[in-house]
């Protein structure tokens, strides 16, 4: 009798939610530098009420979700999960660059026409401005006429910015500096009141109080290694290498911290919250949209590397997190009236130390040298200084004002010799000049990858490419990412909750899929530079 009654309790709940002809909250979440294999690898770790396990059983899972792109970080992942499109569409061509048009260096989200609120720093000097395309929850907005909210939320400026868009009624970010949520005067002119009375800083030091020990016994991490023998950068001082990790040291004193430790991850998630309640979304039949970010995993990630206890305390302190707020969104917004997606702007690689103690292919670059090294070079062989600007974002940037000026000297020389010294350079697999890659004899997904990555103000010239395992920097240990390797573009993609059936896939996918899917299951029109394609499944 009780089975029966549950069964017609849960038709009667489904009959509901079918009946919605949107969700009233979507809330998308990304976890900055999560690798598709973790949700595997932590697979038995997972809380029967946490957040993972819930969207997994739950949930569908697109096990086969790829960046279709270059470089894999954080301000391209995020603006391609929101504009369904990539770089070479959207403009974010990384976290910084040179812009060839101004002759200048740009930061993804920053704009000096916009003043900070919410603190006396800089670091609100930001917006979309960058942003060449709109985003999904732009486009949701245009749907309903402007009646919705849209808000982002992230520690990192341009893990809230980037997704919530143009249009977005606010995104936040930490002011690790002053140890507040802030904004910019591209969203208001004053913080709304749920902000102010959110208590920042109270809330910090009630987690340094906590300090940052294991969340369980240390024998249960066996997908961890404990002997670092150095592949670590040590976050909290030279001598302090490992569990339990004394923060109480900077209460009321250091705020910046905070982010690379699994507490920025809960912050955010009370943030969350916060702005749900008190900006009252998920209210009413019209769909809002929360665009949130966890970069905590991304700080700890490139200090102690993937396979470290820190990264796996990180993120089952994050499954516990997940899983209270979706929780709080039943309560909040209802079951079967909200629905999510979780996914990754990137992954990361191994650390170069880990891989070579245990025999596998990988190695450091340095850039700087690599930079400097192919200067001198230029020098000798053409008898001009300064032929190159930089190297960034794996890019060699030429300055082309100067070759142009220089008599019987092309760009095409130039890049022509630079690309046969980079080719003789330890962990240079090759380099591709991006005119070239239509005739590169490179391999039809990378030649993708490259197209999809340029943009001819914001890109450098030469593109290289390091074999797979090598890093740029972190000689000290840790680790980063940005290369079109598997270990990088793998990406978790997970969906629940409104009309969401139960299931997973293999099919092939890539990060440009998720605004389409999003925009076919809202029944709104696409991003503007769309590329994407609707996943079927989840139909």
């Amino acid at each position: 009798m009780i089975r029966l009654i549950a069964l017609l309790l849960g038709f009667l709940f489904q009959s509901s939610a079918d009946a919605q002809s949107a969700p009233k909250l979507v809330v998308g979440i990304t976890v900055d530098q999560m690798r598709w294999d973790f949700l595997k690898r932590f697979d038995d770790r997972w809380l029967p009420n946490g957040g993972f396990r819930r969207l997994l059983d739950g949930g569908f899972s697109c096990n086969n979700t790829q960046i279709n792109y270059l470089p894999s970080y954080t301000a391209c992942g995020h603006a391609s999960i929101y504009t369904g499109t990539v770089p070479a569409y959207h403009g974010i061509t990384g976290n910084n660059w040179w812009d060839n048009q101004k002759r200048e260096y740009v930061y993804c989200t920053g704009d000096n026409n916009v003043k900070t609120v919410g603190s006396s720093t800089e670091m609100g000097q930001m917006s979309p401005v960058n942003l060449l395309t709109t985003t999904i929850c732009d486009e949701l907005k245009l749907a309903v006429n402007f009646r919705n909210k849209t808000i982002g939320i992230a520690i990192k400026d341009r893990g809230g910015i980037l997704a919530a868009g143009h249009s977005a009624d606010a995104a936040y970010w930490y002011d690790s500096d002053a140890g507040q949520w802030i904004t910019s005067t591209y969203y208001m002119t004053e913080l709304p009141d749920w902000v102010k009375k959110f208590k920042t800083k109270e809330k910090a030091d009630s987690f340094y109080k906590l300090n940052w020990p294991l969340l369980y016994p240390a024998e249960t991490y066996v997908q961890s290694i404990f002997d670092r023998k150095g592949f670590d950068v040590r976050s909290f001082g030279s001598s302090v290498r490992k569990f339990p990790y004394s923060l109480e040291k900077n209460i009321g004193k250091d705020y910046s911290l905070l982010p690379a430790t699994p507490y920025g991850n809960t912050l955010t998630t009370e943030f969350a919250k916060a702005a749900i309640i008190g900006e009252q979304m998920g209210a009413d039949s019209i769909p809002d949209f929360l665009a949130v970010s966890f970069s905590s995993t991304d700080y700890i990630g490139h200090a102690f590397g993937p396979n470290s206890l820190e990264v796996e305390d990180a993120y089952l302190r994050l499954d516990k997190d997940l899983g209270q707020f979706f929780e709080f969104l039943d309560k909040q917004v209802g079951k079967g009236a909200w629905m999510v997606f979780l996914t990754a702007d990137h992954g990361v690689a191994h650390v170069p130390g880990f891989m070579k103690a245990n025999k596998l292919p990988g190695g450091l670059i340095d850039e700087n040298k690599l930079s400097d090294g192919l200067s001198v070079a230029l020098r000798q062989q053409f008898g001009v200084e300064n032929l190159i600007k930089d190297i960034m974002n794996a890019q060699v940037i030429l300055d082309i004002d100067l070759i142009r000026k220089t008599k019987k000297l092309g760009p095409s020389d130039v890049a022509d010799f630079a690309i046969e010294w980079l080719e003789t350079q330890e962990g240079v697999s090759r380099a591709v000049r991006f005119a070239d890659v239509a005739k590169a004899p490179i391999p039809d997904l990378l030649a993708t990858q490259l197209k999809n990555s340029y943009v001819p103000s914001r890109s450098g010239h030469i593109q290289i490419l390091y074999k797979s395992g090598f890093i740029e920097g972190f000689a000290n240990g840790g680790s980063t990412h940005g290369s079109g390797y598997k270990y990088d573009t793998h990406i978790p993609l997970l969906w629940y909750g409104w009309k969401i059936k139960p299931g997973q896939s293999a099919r092939n996918m890539t990060m440009s899929d998720i605004a389409p899917t999003l925009a076919a299951l809202l029944n709104i029109q696409e991003p503007s530079g769309s590329i994407g394609e609707v996943i079927h499944e989840l139909y």
